[in-house]
């Protein structure tokens, strides 16, 4: 783990394993969450679809859509 300092100017660097872990190269995007104290710092996707196809697989039992239709 790595500390950094923000600047005068707010700003921080971003350690380059961290670049290299988030495979960054200059003019990318980040996203930043925060959730209570904790800041989050990733990548933005180049496509929100791609990035969450397949997400969901696997939630829902086979039969699951079938009773949901049924109930109809």
């Amino acid at each position: 783990m790595q500390t950094v300092k923000l600047s005068s100017k707010n700003q921080i660097v971003i350690p380059k394993e961290a670049r290299e872990a988030m495979h960054l190269k200059g003019q990318d995007e980040l996203l930043i969450v925060v959730k209570g104290n904790v800041t989050l710092i990733m990548p933005k996707p180049k496509s929100y679809r791609s990035e969450l196809s397949g997400s969901g697989k696997g939630i829902y039992k086979k039969t699951y859509l079938q009773k949901e239709r049924q109930s109809w």
